[in-house]
């Protein structure tokens, strides 16, 4: 199995920044912090404190099984790579020191995860514990930038989504508040590689217990501590393509249906419904009174899974606007039509008609107008009027209806307090292609509009949220902040300002450090000093700068980490509990 030298996981050009430090150098202090929430998307206004738990286990782990415990000559074998690297000696030294050390001299200190904090302020701080090793906070910074940001990042998305079901189960369907906990269901592992499956699903779980990354599982009970006999995450039994292929193929799909409600009798079962047409699924095979039987008697719920297309009007269908009157539905027309006019370029002409579809007192109606255009000295053209209008009865496809109205339809449900539809408990509906936090937001709006509750559909978190992102999405970096340099005088002897016996005068010396690039917005300009996060007078997380010691050594940021050993530890369940309170 590919095992590299730890030392590998790092940039290029970090092996040469031991010689570049200020002469002297003792201790390097740095943090990692979430900077900007520009790139973010829409609605996110703060990032959770997530994953550095996870980071600073995993890098341990590293360093111990493929640095430490390598015989020493194959552990410097690193240092002559570089030599061949860089084409020039490399004096590895520094390296040889580590390795004969035995630990990392580091202490890392963190925020308790589970907690959400503004841009700019430290999740992370680092210093180097032993003299001589201050080029080890810097060397650390690549491998904790790649451990670290993903779960977090996840971890702020996530909240973000539940956040949004909570909304909008409470205002839609409040008795069945629990099912927030599965209503957002992460499809993402697939497209991440292993690590960034295990860190993005830990973060996906801080907020939700619906998942198919199996890893969470393991991954939570080493890193995270949760007990050995319970699981931290739920799915279902599911089908996808693969093997409704080989069912389609050899009994025909409603067979499919048929075998597997026997096969699976009892608890949720997922049936991915487009491999071919997912509205005769629907609207042929679920609704055969055969199928319908063994649905209804079983013990648990068919979920239907669409899995391709637009994710909103899949699920609710077109957006058909309930008004009262057909002189309405001919106004908004005939005002639609100005809004398009003036919209238009010199020479333009817009069509001849214009129709919608719209509801009135539960009939469907296509409304028709057809405009006059004319032009103003021959150079744009305008609506002089209407020469007419039509209305016509009739009824919308299933494709216009969408999953969760044609369920409905085939299988009912009961209205609830609120006065919107839910499912019966035997059939429900999952998505899990193309979604993201705005489109979530589109589905619980446009199901409501239809009078459904939110809770009639699961959705898969997948790529569109867990893979879009990069270390960016936050703004995360680590950055220097504070130093320190020893340096010795020498004094003649007999003079006064002799210090000691060897008539030497050990000088420390402290500088803040930062940057500010005259050519950025801001966003760059790193923290100075030693840091505290700590709370205001309203109860709100800052970051105070320039700190002294005794200052630094308060606060919220707890040292996690320091010398080989661990503190401070949390579990899953504590950060779910932070996160749900």
């Amino acid at each position: 199995m590919f095992k590299p030298n730890t030392l590998f996981y790092s940039d290029g050009y970090k092996v040469g920044h031991k010689r570049m430090l200020a002469p002297g150098t003792t201790r390097l202090y740095g943090s990692w912090i979430p900077r900007t929430i520009k790139y973010a998307p829409a609605g996110i206004t703060q990032i959770v404190s997530a994953g550095q738990q996870l980071t600073t286990r995993w890098l341990h782990d590293e360093f111990e099984e493929n640095f430490f415990n390598l015989p020493f000559h194959k552990a410097m074998q690193f240092a002559k790579d570089i030599s061949m690297y860089l084409m020039q000696e490399y004096n590895g030294e520094h390296f040889a020191a580590l390795h004969t050390l035995g630990y990392l001299p580091i202490k890392i200190k963190a925020l308790p995860e589970g907690i959400e904090t503004d841009p700019n302020i430290p999740h992370m701080t680092f210093i180097n514990t032993v003299d001589g090793f201050a080029w080890l906070t810097l060397y650390l910074e690549t491998i904790i930038s790649s451990l670290s940001w993903k779960t977090s990042t996840s971890a702020t998305l996530g909240l973000a989504y539940k956040r949004n079901a909570i909304e909008w189960v409470k205002k839609t369907d409040p008795t069945n508040l629990w099912l927030v906990d599965y209503m957002c269901h992460d499809f993402s592992a697939r497209g991440l590689d292993p690590f960034s499956m295990l860190a993005s699903g830990l973060g996906h779980a801080m907020s939700h217990r619906g998942s198919d990354t199996l890893i969470v599982i393991p991954g939570a009970r080493y890193f995270y501590g949760e007990p050995e006999n319970e699981v931290c995450i739920n799915s279902v039994n599911a089908s996808e393509h693969s093997v409704s292929t080989t069912k389609i193929f050899t009994v025909g799909e409603k067979q499919m249906i048929i075998d597997w409600l026997k096969e699976f009798p009892t608890g949720i079962l997922s049936i991915v419904a487009d491999t071919f047409d997912l509205w005769k699924l629907l609207c042929e095979y679920l609704a055969d009174p055969e199928v319908k039987a063994l649905v209804m008697a079983r013990e648990g719920k068919l979920v239907i899974r669409p899995d391709s297309g637009d994710p909103v009007e899949i699920i609710c269908g077109i957006d058909i606007s309930e008004i009262k009157s057909l002189e309405e539905a001919e106004g908004r027309l005939e005002d639609l039509v100005h809004s398009f006019a003036s919209e238009l370029t010199a020479g333009e002409c817009g069509d001849h008609s214009y129709s919608d579809i719209f509801k009135i007192d539960n009939v469907i109606y296509r409304v028709t107008v057809y405009p006059e255009w004319n032009r103003h000295d021959k150079t744009y053209y305008y609506v002089d009027g209407f020469s007419s209008s039509k209305s016509e009865v009739i009824t919308i496809t299933p494709q216009q209806k969408g999953v969760i109205e044609i369920l409905w339809d085939i299988y009912g449900g009961t209205t609830n307090e609120q006065g919107y539809k839910v499912l019966d408990p035997h059939i429900g509906a999952i998505y899990g292609d193309s979604i993201n936090l705005l489109r979530q937001v589109q589905i619980y709006t446009r199901l409501a509009e239809k009078g459904f509750a939110s809770t009639n559909i699961v959705l898969g978190v997948g790529s569109f949220t867990y893979q879009f992102n990069t270390r960016d999405t936050l703004g995360f970096a680590a950055k220097g902040a504070w130093f320190e340099v020893k340096s010795q005088r020498l004094f003649p002897v007999g003079t006064e300002n002799i210090q000691d016996a060897d008539g030497i005068d050990n000088i420390t010396t402290c500088y803040d450090i930062y940057k500010d690039p005259v050519t950025d917005d801001g966003t760059k300009k790193s923290l100075k000093g030693l840091l505290q996060v700590t709370y205001d007078d309203n109860m709100k997380i800052v970051c105070l700068q320039q700190c002294t010691p005794e200052q630094e050594d308060k606060g919220l940021l707890q040292t996690i980490y320091q010398d080989g050993n661990f503190s401070n530890q949390t579990t899953l369940t504590q950060i779910r509990a932070k996160l749900n309170g």
